[in-house]
């Protein structure tokens, strides 16, 4: 599934935000960069991609982490 969200965070903090909230769930960093990173785990993955613009515009593509995926949108989004 494909999300995504408009926030007044930083590519920078989103992507931080982005570490600590899905290695917490205990996902693997598989890829990270300037603009996104990418998790695996517990059978599926999450990656997310961000774009600034006048706020920083967020993307995440995951499978089988709709749910957890949903309430991280929720703590950055506007």
């Amino acid at each position: 599934m494909r999300y995504g969200v408009n926030t007044h965070f930083s590519r920078e903090r989103v992507i931080e935000k982005a570490i600590e909230y899905f290695e917490d769930l205990g996902l693997e960093i598989t890829q990270r960069d300037d603009t996104s990173v990418c998790f695996e785990g517990g059978g599926g993955h999450v990656t997310l991609s961000t774009f600034e613009g006048d706020q920083t515009d967020v993307d995440i593509l995951t499978e089988e982490w709709d749910a957890k995926v949903k309430e991280f949108i929720q703590r950055i989004g506007e």
